[in-house]
This record gives structure tokens, C-alpha cells and sequence, in this order.
């Protein structure tokens, strides 16, 4: 299931807060794991909100080991490593949560402090005697910094994984917003132009957004060939129906085109053939119209022919909507001049 517009919004805010707080130290990375959980929550993506989840908390295990399932997501979050036992390299799962790691870390540094040996004089009556001021806690100094190693390496390596998670979903919600603006200014501008001369299309749009919000296949196929009868209604406003053919030459023969009710790919060609002060804009939209027509013809056919499910993608009817709004926005506004 897709997020919604809203969870996405806020999925946005939260990366860009996540980001900000890892760049800076803002808060301890237990917290971060936490935040990143939700935010993987908002984005749907459940396998990685249940890392995040024992990221803080621990992945689980028993005497025999993690299950298939703990396994398979330590796997994804980069948990594993391998070690010679005897003869035989065998792989294993670090199962620490962060907080352990943030925890050890911080009792080594404390453990440091307190393991400096005491600032003391020791000295003999005899002038030919060397004394020793002992061994101290260097071994235990020793151990101390070498557990400090190995718990930053850790956190580090946990910190780079959630990172690169929130960093690839900012961008990702970044680009799709982009997308969805670059849309949204093209459909209020189409909104405005069929709103003004085709209101009949305009109320194709609106059962076209409700048949899209629907889980059933065939409300999306009731989309698409709302999309047919959109450009069907804009060439009858466009470019009439006549039973006269339209002659073409096309390398050196000519080549009568039907402008007929049924060719109505054809008439809205020869609109934008008659009314484009662009060579390179008339090829481009002749050539979504051709392609757009032809395939929205076809599964009108099927449709025609009892396959009622057609469109059993939403993406595939996403973009045939999409598609609809451009082209009828570069017609309507080639239309305007003339208006």
C-alpha cells in the first residue's frame, strides 16, 4: 500500500530532521534509531522499521542462535561477520543494541578516568637503591581503551547504516515532490483551460480521480477509457467530425486521412497541425497522440471484447492520466491564442 499524501509530508520533515540530527551530534543515536523506525513506518517499508527496532532495542536470540527471520534482517542491516573457529569460517550476528553499545562505551570512558594510577613519590634512604613505582593499571588502561575501540567502530558502523537509509529516503521524497509540483502546476493550468471550454471533460477528471483511488482493477480500467472519451470530447470541441478526408503528402504520395467521429487521434493532429507555430512541439504531441490513441483504443477494444480488468497495474493507469493531462493541456493551450 502506497503512503499517503500526508504521512509523506511528514515522512519529508522527519528525514530532514534526522539528517540534521546525526550532521551535528543532536541527539544520542538510540533516539536516531528510534525516529528512523518511524519514519520507515510512515514510507510503509516495515522491514526496516523492524531494524530500526532492534537497532534500539537488541536483536532477539536464544541458546541455539536468532531465527531465519532475526537472521535475514541483522543480514540487511549489515550485522553480520565471519570467524575462523578451527578449521571451519563460520558466519555470526552482532546482536547488541545501541543503547548497549552507547552504554559500554560511556562506562569505558568513566572506567579510564578512574584506572589513572595515583600520583605518588617513592623513594629509598639508600642512595644505591632503584625503586620501582609498581605496574599500576596499565593492563586494565589497556583493556579499557581497546573495549573504547571496539564499541566507536561499532556505533560508527550503526550510525554510516542509518544515515545512508534517511539520506536515500530524503532524496527519494525530495525527487517524487518535485515530480508531484511539476504535475500539480500542469494539472491546475489543464484545470483551468477544460473547466473554461470542455466542462464535460472536466467531469470525466473528477470520476477519473475517484475510479484511481480505488483497489479494484477495474475501476482503474474505467479510468484509462475515461481518458478515451476526454479526447474524444476535446476533438469534438476541437476539431468537428466531417466526412471530408484531409489529404496528405507523405514522400511524394498522397495519403487521404479519415476525420471521421471515430478518427478522433486523427482530427486532433490535424488541429494541432493547423494551430502549431512549432514544427518540433506539432512532431512531439503528434507523437503522444499517436501512441497515447493507439493505446488507449486497444484496451478499449478489449474491453469491447469482455476483458473488463485491462489495467491491472495502478502505475500503468497513472500514467495514462498523466499522459491525458499534458496532452490536453498543450491542445487547450494551442486553442487559447485562437480564442
Amino acid at each position: 500500500m502506497k503512503p499517503s499524501a500526508k504521512a509523506l509530508a511528514e515522512a519529508l520533515g522527519l528525514s530532514e530532521d534526522l539528517l540534521r540530527a546525526i550532521e551535528l551530534s543532536q541527539a544520542p543515536l538510540t533516539n536516531i534509531a528510534l525516529m528512523a523506525s518511524r519514519l520507515a513506518r510512515l514510507l510503509n517499508d516495515f522491514d526496516h522499521q523492524k531494524i530500526f527496532e532492534y537497532e534500539s532495542g537488541g536483536y532477539p536470540y536464544s541458546a541455539t542462535g536468532v531465527s531465519p527471520e532475526v537472521w535475514r534482517l541483522a543480514t540487511l542491516a549489515g550485522r553480520t561477520y565471519q570467524k575462523k573457529d578451527k578449521e571451519e569460517v563460520k558466519t555470526y550476528a552482532r546482536t547488541e543494541s545501541i543503547e548497549q553499545l552507547e552504554a559500554s562505551l560511556e562506562a569505558s570512558k568513566l572506567g579510564i578516568d578512574a584506572a589513572r594510577d595515583p600520583n605518588v613519590s617513592i623513594s629509598s634512604a639508600n642512595p644505591n637503591q632503584y625503586v620501582g613505582s609498581g605496574h599500576g593499571n596499565w593492563v586494565e588502561r589497556s583493556r579499557l581503551h581497546q573495549s573504547i575501540r571496539e564499541s566507536s567502530a561499532k556505533l560508527s558502523s550503526r550510525r554510516s547504516f542509518i544515515y545512508a537509509y534517511v539520506l536515500q529516503k530524503n532524496l527519494e521524497l525530495k525527487f517524487s515532490g518535485i515530480a508531484g509540483d511539476a504535475f500539480s502546476r500542469i494539472r491546475l493550468a489543464a484545470d483551468e483551460l477544460i473547466g473554461l471550454t470542455v466542462p464535460s471533460a472536466a467531469q470525466k477528471f473528477v470520476a477519473i480521480y475517484e475510479n484511481l483511488q480505488s483497489d479494484n482493477p477495474e475501476d482503474w480500467s474505467n479510468a484509462v477509457h475515461s481518458c478515451r472519451r476526454i479526447l474524444q470530447d476535446l476533438a469534438d470541441h476541437l476539431f468537428p467530425a466531417t466526412d471530408t478526408p484531409r489529404v496528405k503528402s507523405v514522400n511524394g504520395r498522397d495519403v487521404r486521412i479519415a476525420l471521421g467521429a471515430d478518427n478522433y487521434i486523427n482530427r486532433l493532429v490535424c488541429f494541432t497541425e493547423d494551430n502549431s507555430t512549432s514544427g518540433r512541439s506539432e512532431e512531439i504531441i503528434g507523437s503522444q497522440l499517436a501512441y497515447l490513441g493507439d493505446r488507449l483504443d486497444s484496451l478499449f477494444r478489449a474491453a469491447q471484447k469482455g476483458s473488463h480488468a485491462t489495467i491491472s497495474i495502478r502505475d500503468e493507469a497513472d500514467r495514462y492520466v498523466v499522459y491525458t493531462y499534458m496532452l490536453v493541456a498543450d491542445l487547450l493551450k494551442l486553442a487559447r491564442p485562437a480564442a
